[in-house]
């Protein structure tokens, strides 16, 4: 599971930086594999749920087998469903594949009353709500900072002042992310001002005296991008960090429900995790990106629309502050549809023509049967374990 997410979602981290050309693919594999397992091991959370969000009513599971033989059933159907869509190169979401599969043995084995659909409506608001956000913050964000640097009468001078504005703007946001996301903190205003704001202008002002030192070209176009290539591999390199260290739950939270219950006998909510289980987990996560993460790099990275430096670096920007508010205001979403949406949403600001919409609806339809599919693969699954055990 831990290696079809790395082949499938850690593609989101690195795929806006490739498309870009601002790393090479064998670099972002590299660059993403350590940060994906860093994450995971030391920034894993020491806990985790048993059933992911929630989505089952754990009253109702009385037999703590059911409980193993559900989670092996959701970590297979996961899997296969999550190695389908890399293998046509579709980026789905992670969670809802485990969402899903942990639903279908719940109906299974205590019919639909099991299944906390008011969680689960929440899920499919996420589907809708991430790409939609994405797009419309990613749109204006690109919008005004074309307005700020390239529609100037000097574009070079406003580069000098307008970029290491931007770039200091996106670390705030990646400073607090860092707090809530890697460090699992809880409150925002200590994120922002402890973290967001120091690292904001520690990167504004290393910016600014870098870009008055040496503006990278006298053409400010090529200027520009040259200064945004190495914001973005900094933007990238955070999202595998943090994508690490929240995703890798969804692979081992099935199995430490499992080892609970074979070491101690128990089947709870929480669950505490063994740095074994997340060394697992981060190893197969970037063991995944490694061998099979190309495919999705290449539809998020290059065949949606065309990316640039300057457009890349929006796409990270945007995508990583909805994340943020999603996560401050308790909203469930979900990372890889808003990075999709938000590299839609860069098409959409250069107008339709730009984006290849057949690649647009078949990334649609394949959410949609995300959590169906997941959910019956799982089902017939738990079914045959039960015959056989």
């Amino acid at each position: 599971m831990a290696w079809a997410i790395g082949a499938n979602d850690a593609a989101n981290s690195m795929s806006t930086a490739v498309g870009a050309k601002a790393i090479t693919p064998k670099q972002a594999v590299i660059i993403a594999g350590l940060l994906e397992f860093t994450g995971a091991y030391f920034f894993g959370k020491s806990v985790t749920e048993t059933i992911r969000k929630g989505i089952l009513d754990p009253t109702m599971i009385t037999d703590p087998m059911v409980l193993v033989y559900g989670s092996v059933a959701a970590l297979l159907a996961a899997t296969i469903w999550l190695i389908v869509a890399t293998k046509f190169g579709l980026p789905v979401s992670t969670t809802h594949s485990i969402i899903g599969g942990i639903a279908g043995y719940g109906i299974v084995y205590a019919g639909t009353a099991i299944v906390n659909w008011g969680k689960m409506g929440q899920v499919v608001l996420s589907w809708i709500l991430s790409p939609i956000v994405g797009a419309i913050m990613a749109y204006f964000i690109f919008k005004a900072f074309t307005k700020s640097i390239f529609e100037r009468k000097d574009p070079v001078r406003s580069a000098r002042i307008w970029s290491p504005f931007w770039i200091g703007l996106a670390f705030v946001v990646i400073g607090t992310m860092f707090y809530i996301k890697v460090l699992h903190g809880k409150d925002l205003k200590t994120g922002v001002l402890m973290y967001g704001v120091p690292l904001g202008i520690v990167v504004f002002v290393v910016t600014y005296l870098l870009i008055k030192l040496r503006f990278p070209s006298s053409d400010p176009f090529i200027g520009v991008e040259a200064i945004f290539r190495k914001a973005q591999v900094l933007t990238s390199g955070y999202v595998a960090l943090a994508h690490g260290a929240n995703d890798v739950a969804n692979a081992i939270g099935p199995v430490a429900a499992v080892y609970a219950v074979a070491t101690m006998g128990l089947g709870g909510m929480q669950v505490p995790v063994p740095k074994w289980i997340l060394a697992m987990g981060g190893l197969g996560i970037a063991i995944g990106v490694a061998t099979y993460g190309y495919r999705v790099m290449e539809t998020v990275g290059k065949k949606i629309t065309e990316l640039t430096n300057t457009r890349g670096f929006t796409i990270d920007f945007s995508a990583a502050t909805v994340v943020l508010a999603a996560s401050w205001l308790g909203l469930p979403i979900s990372t890889t549809h808003t990075v999709v949406g938000a590299v839609i949403g860069i098409g959409l600001a250069r107008g339709v023509k730009a984006i290849n919409k057949d690649i647009v609806r078949d990334i649609i339809i394949s959410w949609f049967v995300t959590v169906p599919v997941a959910g019956l693969i799982s089902a017939a699954i738990f079914k045959l374990l039960m015959i056989v055990g």
